[in-house]
């Protein structure tokens, strides 16, 4: 089938994926006065979302609009299209809207006073529902039959619906697989002529590359792993400049792991990380391991005499250097650098970590890749296919965490659900 052909002589719009885009466009189709069905292989919507919250919901980020936008990088342009139509502000207003009040953390996110996801999740499908949005559980999407109709599999039986007036995509990426976003959308766009660009990891964790003398293997030592995996490291500055001119400075915390570093400062260059591997191999990130401590007062302490103590013993005393950070030096230096001064004080202000691959794509938090927006009208129809419109992770854009994630998503939805509700109206010879 080389087309898909979807008729517009109807009011009625399918919305594929329960998450927050595909929410967010069943909303704006619904205040349109289309009849809209949602469709989601799982057994409830919302679960990334719900998962996502377990920590405290971060519902979007306080900054202004131009440093809000510049967060999508070489997107910036097309999201901040979407984030004109709905922005943080506007998110916070939605929320107030179901009864649920937000506040500003000191970082400058946005979380509800509770700092839990579910009374969102309610309050909004009950609004859903109760403005006439059908919901259907457990029907995983399986493409078009030869007539251009959707089919679904639900249980052990496949369905396919008549002709819609309009069908709106929100599949997510393919992090997180367990939770309804695995990707299996990407064959059957392919199939129809779309362009994809690959999946790739995220605001995700890495593996380590690190080597040194007597120990080949890359990775932490065995004696480290055990010791400090899962605990953070912090406060550090990492400092990251790429073969191709990518920079990233920035103070914060990450976590150990097993095998190499994740967490909020990872995630924040993740992108350039990840870059910086597919195209030479691997990355090299340096940590300051005492931001608030200029070099020569570094230098200066490191060199005072200790008499008998040992350095381990004389950098706990001078510089609070112990535990973690301290093993953090024992894995790059070998015991002659250790006991070189200068070498010493310019790793606990610069010490390297090589990292060799991203973790797998289903750890990530999110995925980068997918439809490729030049696929796209503005109002996020595939220009192919009309009739058919994407919105939320499936898209190619990416954003760190922060809240940046979600807004954008919900405006993705809001932008689809608008253009799929123009289309509709179109068809049926409406005014728009």
């Amino acid at each position: 089938m080389s087309a898909v052909p979807l008729a517009i002589d109807s009011r009625h719009a399918v919305v594929i994926g329960g998450g927050p885009a595909g929410l967010m466009a069943a909303e704006r189709l619904r205040a349109a006065g289309m009849e809209v069905d949602v469709y989601d292989a799982m057994a409830s919507v919302g679960r990334k979302f719900l998962l996502a919250g377990k920590g405290g919901l971060n519902l979007t980020h306080s900054e202004d609009s131009l440093s809000f936008r510049s967060r999508f990088a070489e997107r910036c342009e097309e999201v901040g299209a979407w984030l004109a139509h709905f922005d943080g502000p506007a998110l916070r207003d939605w929320a107030a809207e179901l009864g649920v009040d937000t506040f500003v953390g000191s970082s400058g996110r946005v979380f509800p006073v509770d700092m839990k996801s579910a009374p969102l999740l309610r309050a909004w499908l009950a609004r859903l529902r109760n403005s006439g949005v059908r919901f259907h559980m457990r029907h995983r999407w399986l493409g078009w039959d030869e007539e251009g109709c959707l089919r679904f599999a639900h249980g052990d039986a496949q369905l396919t619906l008549p002709h819609t007036g309009a069908v709106v995509l929100a599949l997510g990426g393919a992090s997180w697989p367990q939770l309804g976003s695995n990707a299996g959308w990407v064959p059957l766009l392919t199939a129809q002529g779309v362009d994809i660009a690959g999946l790739r990891a995220a605001n995700c964790g890495f593996n380590l590359g690190l080597a040194r003398e007597g120990r080949p293997q890359p990775g932490w030592s065995p004696l480290f792993a055990d010791r400090f995996a899962g605990q953070p490291v912090k406060p550090v500055v990492l400092h990251f400049e790429g073969r191709s001119g990518r920079r990233f400075d920035r103070q914060g915390e990450f976590v150990i792991t097993s095998s190499g570093v994740e967490g909020s400062l990872i995630y924040a260059a993740s992108s350039l990380l990840r870059e910086e591997i597919a195209e030479f191999g691997e990355a090299v990130m340096h940590l300051d391991l005492l931001p608030d401590r200029s070099d020569s007062f570094v230098m200066d302490e490191v060199a005072r005499p200790r008499g008998s103590r040992s350095m381990s013993t004389h950098l706990k005393s001078r510089l609070g250097l112990e535990g973690l950070k301290a093993g953090l030096l024992f894995e790059v230096l070998s015991k002659d650098e250790y006991a070189d001064l200068p070498t010493l004080a310019r790793t606990i202000k610069r010490l390297p970590l090589r990292l060799a691959s991203t973790r797998p794509v289903a750890e990530a938090i999110s995925t980068a890749g997918g439809v490729r927006l030049e696929e796209l009208d503005e109002q996020l129809m595939i220009k192919r296919l009309p009739g058919l419109f994407c919105a939320g992770e499936m898209l190619d854009w990416e954003a760190p965490t922060g809240g940046y994630l979600l807004t954008a998503s919900m405006a993705s939805g809001w932008v689809a659900g608008e253009g799929a509700a123009r289309h509709l109206q179109r068809g049926a010879g409406m005014a728009v």
